[in-house]
């Protein structure tokens, strides 16, 4: 697993497609994607929006996680960072970013490569660059 984190608008997905080969047809947007589809995709955009689907469905988003990590393990996860900033006055938010950033711990913890990616530029903060 390879997961590519940074923030919103920062070229996360150019690099992932540049550097990996993907094309569209290999990416899930977590924006729209089935559940089940993200089991078995070769990558996962918007894995923060993904979390926030979950969540409004009720669905247990770490146990998903877990399960996403064991069942899917050569995907690459690309997901926003939105635990810097502006703390949300509404609960449920804070409690979404609060998941997000778990789901994200556990996400980087099974992945062999982490990459931050800021301006375009990947800096590898687990593994390194093959």
């Amino acid at each position: 697993m390879i997961m590519v984190t940074g923030g919103a608008y920062q070229g996360k997905l150019d690099f992932v497609c540049r550097h990996f080969g993907l094309e569209s047809a290999d990416i899930a947007n977590g924006s729209t994607c089935d559940f089940e589809e993200a089991l078995s995709a070769k990558c996962i955009k918007s894995y923060h929006r993904f979390i926030a689907r979950l969540i409004a469905h009720g669905v247990d988003c770490v146990q998903f996680t877990e399960r996403l990590c064991a069942e899917n393990k050569d995907a690459i996860i690309i997901l926003d960072e939105i635990g810097c900033g502006i703390i949300p006055a509404e609960k449920a938010e804070r409690k979404r970013r609060e998941i997000t950033g778990k789901c994200g711990c556990i996400i980087a913890k099974n992945s062999d490569d982490v990459i931050r990616v800021t301006c375009g530029l990947p800096v590898y903060i687990k593994g390194g660059n093959k």
